[in-house]
């Protein structure tokens, strides 16, 4: 299980330093939009650039989110039940997110295969780079939802959602 852990660390990390990313480009494009319209020569692409970031920001944050809990949780019910029940209720929901997502990924896939004939208009990207976006999220989705099941299994966490811890604390 340690394996596991350290793994999951990893791609925690990684992914954490990719949302950060997409929302430092974000930022810039939100902000050189407003120079620009400022000084009344704002760039075209600087919308575009920004909805794509939004999206990978979103894409790549579901799964983070999950793992967290700071997705939508309705849990009034399944937690005011008896610890076994609860249990079984949030194995099931995180089996039911991998099997989602996984099922899912193939026709995520073939959109993402449809932007190849595709460019943006301001920036002239492949769509294919934007609608993988969906295909990414599905990915992090079961990802995540199979980490928290495998957690489960093995008794390593009881499925609830973990806060994030600060480096270097275990």
């Amino acid at each position: 299980m340690r394996q596991i852990d350290l793994l999951q660390r990893a791609v925690v990390a990684f992914f954490r330093a990719l949302v950060g990313l997409a929302f430092l480009v974000l930022i810039v494009a939100v902000l050189w939009q407003v120079i620009g319209r400022l000084s009344g020569a704002s760039p075209v692409w600087t919308e575009e650039l920004t909805r794509f970031a939004l999206l990978y920001l979103a894409a790549i944050g579901a799964g983070l989110s999950l793992r967290t809990g700071d997705l939508v949780n309705v849990d009034i019910v399944s937690e005011s039940l008896p610890e076994r029940a609860s249990w079984t209720l949030r194995l099931i929901s995180a089996a039911l997110i991998a099997f989602l997502g996984i099922y899912l990924l193939p026709m995520a896939w073939k959109y993402t295969s449809i932007g190849w004939f595709q460019r943006s208009p301001a920036l002239g990207l492949q769509m294919a780079w934007v609608h993988f976006s969906i295909f990414l999220m599905l990915a992090l989705l079961a990802f995540f939802a199979v980490l928290r099941i495998v957690g489960m299994l093995a008794g390593t966490t009881d499925g609830r959602p973990r806060a994030p811890r600060p480096e270097g604390e275990e």
